[in-house]
């Protein structure tokens, strides 16, 4: 019988799964989307979700095309952040929760956690500075709470590390 803490792990790794696969999805329709309407097929009025992008695309293409970047980025980056959440939560084992592997997990993610940020970041300059020279432009910015929730990760993942010096440490004086 598991115990309700297994239960929870086990909840949020099919979560997690399903974060990971819906960004996925999100990220592969915007970017058929962006390339069917590169080819005119339709304007991007509808680029996904009702997100409409035809003053920006009639405005720059470039600077239609570095927008959908910055999404698609995003989403690839917040993706791969959701598979290394599934990652690191198969390998947690109740019997021996405190691993290096686990350990250099949290912190990849808290260093991709950053990388978003960044990128998020980068995003909003760009957000501004077109929303100065395109008039009646929808594009949302994006919040800057992933600093923080990567500087949690990182403390976590140093936690993490000392759990393992402290184990090892106890399975020596055993």
């Amino acid at each position: 019988m598991k115990t309700k803490t297994e239960q929870i792990l086990a909840v949020m790794n099919v979560l997690a799964w399903i974060t990971f696969i819906g960004l996925m999805v999100k990220a592969g329709a915007i970017l058929v989307s962006y390339g069917i309407s590169t080819f005119n097929l339709f304007p991007p009025k509808n680029l996904y979700k009702g997100l409409d992008l035809s003053q920006l695309k009639e405005f720059s293409f470039f600077h239609y095309t570095v927008s959908v970047s910055f999404m698609v980025a995003i989403l690839i980056l917040e993706a791969y952040v959701a598979f290394l959440v599934t990652s690191a939560l198969s390998k947690i084992k109740m019997a021996n929760p405190f691993t290096i592997e686990v350990s250099h997990i949290l912190e990849r993610i808290s260093y991709f956690i950053l990388g978003i940020w960044i990128v998020a970041m980068l995003s909003n300059v760009h957000t501004d500075w077109l929303s100065k020279r395109v008039d009646g432009l929808q594009l949302n910015t994006i919040p800057g709470e992933f600093i923080f929730l990567a500087g949690v990760v990182f403390v976590f993942s140093q936690i993490f590390k000392k759990g393992v010096e402290i184990q090892s440490e106890n399975e020596l004086t055993v």
